[in-house]
């Protein structure tokens, strides 16, 4: 008898035909990224597939019975998938799935445009935490909304589809970069000349801001729109690649949004494909890069209002429906990297193809601003994965005091329902193109059926 811990690797246990489950899954996965790069797109995309499957919109004050397959569109940048089962939500609570939507990006300024040296520009502020030398000269991508006085929003999506221009930000070449590279990282490239190369051409006729003008009529033309439009905007710089097969034995993805698109995909298919009894709750959850701040992030109240709302249906009382629901925070973590062995404590990090990762608490130095989970709630989690052979880990964010990061578990937490970290190993976090393993986003998918279970 074996009393030793060791992890196990997904495509070492799979058989053909599991390999075949796991390719074709992450398919599903790529079209699911190369659709919702915002967080709007995800939105809408998930709609669309739950539409598909009878689920139908869900307004506040409803009754909600057992059966019932409802969403509830948050501003349209996050969504709660509600599937309301034949089990007492009072003894048994909610299954909670709750990931997040919206990535690290580019977001364009209020007033955004303006022209130099014959070159129109667009000034960004970004979003969520970034390494600013990784989003020069790469291809980008403008994805949003424009907000008119009237009510209407017009959709942008410009630099994805074949023959679409796309957008550059430059940087200095290395025969004059001297000074440059004298500097941090930090130093060496600040944030507000992150700038995006729009345009070229000058209106003919024109003194003054000639390319600025052009590119004000392009957009007039296509849009309807004019500069004091953009004040009521929102427009997102993310990159033009869509997800693509890494490796001869394409064993892993590249892509922009895994961060935690990754971990929203298969709570999703879970939720739509698992028969259970319970009733679950399914959360796309917006603005937890910067902190689940606002009316779509995890610190708005939405959550406890549709608990109440489902406790009220069922005639129970919500307290005791929270006190007896679970949640897995689907957020993903850092994955092991031989290249910078030096950021982790091999013993406790997630490792690719080794399944998804539990991380017990998150933070930052002495678990600061974590929620750090009960032994008692990790043990019933166990015994839940072993029953449906699911391959999992445990891991942490990297090595003490090295960093760390924190996820919506705490907020979660905080309405006294158990909740664990729970992800997906990433492999260059935060890039404009991050790395995961299909077998691990998998795992992810079978994790939380039976959780859902």
């Amino acid at each position: 008898m074996d009393l030793t811990y060791k992890r196990q690797n997904v495509y070492a246990l799979a058989d053909e035909q599991e390999l075949k489950a796991i390719s074709d899954y992450a398919e599903g996965y790529k079209r699911f990224l190369d659709n919702g790069k915002t967080e709007r797109e995800a939105v809408k995309e998930t709609i669309e597939m739950i539409e598909k499957k009878g689920y139908k919109p869900y307004t506040l004050g409803d009754k909600i019975n057992a059966g019932d397959k409802l969403y509830y569109n948050n501003r349209g940048k996050s969504l709660f998938i509600v599937r309301a089962g034949k089990a007492d939500v009072a003894k048994n609570g909610v299954r909670i799935l709750v990931a997040h939507v919206d990535s690290p990006r580019l977001d364009l300024k209020q007033v955004p445009l303006y022209e130099k040296a014959d070159m129109a520009y667009f000034k960004t502020h970004y979003y969520g935490g970034i390494k600013k030398y990784q989003w020069l000269t790469i291809p980008l991508a403008l994805h949003g909304v424009i907000a008119l006085k009237d009510g209407t929003c017009v959709d942008v999506k410009v630099g994805d589809e074949e023959g679409d221009p796309v957008f550059y930000i430059t940087d200095i070449l290395p025969h004059l970069a001297q000074e440059q590279v004298t500097k941090t990282i930090a130093e060496g490239f600040p944030a507000e000349n992150l700038n995006l190369l729009v345009g070229g051409i000058p209106v003919k006729d024109e003194e003054k801001d000639a390319v600025k003008k052009g590119v004000l009529e392009i957009l007039n033309q296509k849009y309807g729109v004019c500069e004091e439009d953009f004040l009521s905007a929102e427009l997102e710089a993310v990159p033009a690649s869509n997800a693509r097969d890494v490796g001869f034995d394409r064993a892993f993805v590249a892509s922009y949004g895994h961060d935690d698109r990754v971990c929203a995909y298969p709570e999703i298919t879970a939720t739509l494909d698992t028969d259970t009894d319970q009733t679950v709750m399914c959360i796309l959850a917006d603005k937890e890069e910067i902190g689940s701040e606002g009316n779509t992030g995890m610190q708005c109240v939405i959550i406890s209002d549709l608990i109440d709302e489902i406790a009220k249906s069922f005639g129970a009382n919500p307290s005791v429906v929270r006190e007896h629901s679970k949640c897995i925070s689907a957020d993903v973590t850092a994955a092991y990297d031989p290249s910078f062995a030096s950021a982790f404590e091999e013993m406790n990090v997630g490792y690719v193809n080794k399944g998804v990762t539990m991380n017990k608490f998150t933070g930052a130095r002495g678990k600061s601003g974590s929620n750090d989970a009960s032994a008692e709630y990790i043990a019933y989690l166990r015994g839940v994965f072993a029953k449906e052979n699911v391959v999992w880990q445990t891991g942490e964010l990297g090595r003490v005091d090295l960093g760390g990061g924190g996820t919506v578990a705490k907020y979660i937490s905080k309405m006294n329902i158990d909740t664990v970290d729970m992800g997906v190993p990433v492999l260059s976090m935060h890039a404009p193109n991050e790395l995961i393993s299909k077998a691990d986003l998998y795992a992810a998918h079978k994790a939380f059926s039976a959780f859902v279970k």
